[in-house]
């Protein structure tokens, strides 16, 4: 029997633009009202960057404290998932600061990427432990996004050094530039990668976005949508809300005879402790 569909939401990301699709949040106000119209279509995790009100984003801890916790005050049940992959060429350190705030749930990105002309996503293997451990310490349950197999094999070797523990939830982010594609062979590989027992959400970046969320749908898996993947409803048609695109996920999921997970059963099937 499948576990209820867990949807995260990717409300803004680090690139994405207002001049890309103007529904785009920047704002304290626009994060919040994103992220509770994507709790009212069905998402219970909000995937979260922040981004000064010019849509600069940003890694300062003082302003994803002040999203999270005006999200919150909003709709106190949301699991609210901060990003620790920062910008190109920021220390682990930088990184790692918003974890201060004692978030629920944080990513922890399993492997170094090129992400196109010059750009180096550097997550090497001391990185990796050096987040696990103070996601651990600190009790935040981390997604482990991986772009591909070798990623999954990494934290793999980590699990077995008992440095990677708790329960094991991957995050198939597929699509994006040096990483693998998001064809059904690449999300089947990835699928059978991961070890027994483990939970995974997949995020299709740009138009792998609703194919794979229909695949993980069919298997069991979990999904992730939202502005920063994909700024699209249907081809050539902008998503006019981060809304709109959880809906499209929802509609799939009664097409498979998917029920959606509210929060309190998403924090059930990952096995959340209490922060």
């Amino acid at each position: 029997m499948k576990d209820k569909l867990i949807i995260t939401c990717a409300i803004s990301g680090a690139e994405v633009t207002k001049e890309h699709n103007p529904a785009v949040p920047y704002t304290v106000d626009e994060m919040v009202e994103a992220a509770y119209q994507a709790f009212l279509a069905g998402a219970s995790i909000i995937h979260l960057h922040a981004r000064e009100d010019d849509g600069t984003p940003t890694q300062k801890k003082e302003r994803y404290l002040e999203i999270y916790r005006a999200i919150k005050k909003k709709c106190p049940e949301l699991i609210i998932q901060i990003s620790t992959g920062g910008a190109v060429g920021m220390s682990r350190e930088e990184r790692s600061d918003v974890l201060n705030i004692n978030p629920e749930m944080a990513t922890l990105d399993c492997g170094t990427l090129n992400f196109g002309g010059d750009e180096i996503f550097i997550n090497t293997e001391n990185d990796i432990i050096y987040f696990a451990n103070k996601m651990n310490q600190l009790k935040v349950m981390y997604e482990m996004e991986c772009f591909e197999k070798g990623h999954i094999d990494s934290t793999k070797r980590l699990i077995k050094k008992g440095i990677i523990k708790g329960h094991l939830h991957y995050s198939f982010v597929l699509g994006v530039n040096g990483g693998m594609t998001g064809e059904e062979r690449d999300f089947i590989f990835l699928k059978d990668s991961i070890p027994e027992g483990a939970t995974y959400s997949v995020a299709g970046i740009g138009k792998y976005e609703f194919t794979l969320a229909e695949l993980s749908i069919i298997h069991g898996g979990h999904v992730r949508v939202g502005l920063e993947d994909n700024i699209y409803l249907d081809k050539g048609v902008l998503a006019k809300s981060n809304r709109e695109l959880v809906e499209k996920v929802v509609e799939l999921a009664k097409k498979h005879n998917r029920e959606i997970a509210n929060p309190k059963e998403t924090r059930k099937i990952l096995q959340m402790g209490e922060k």
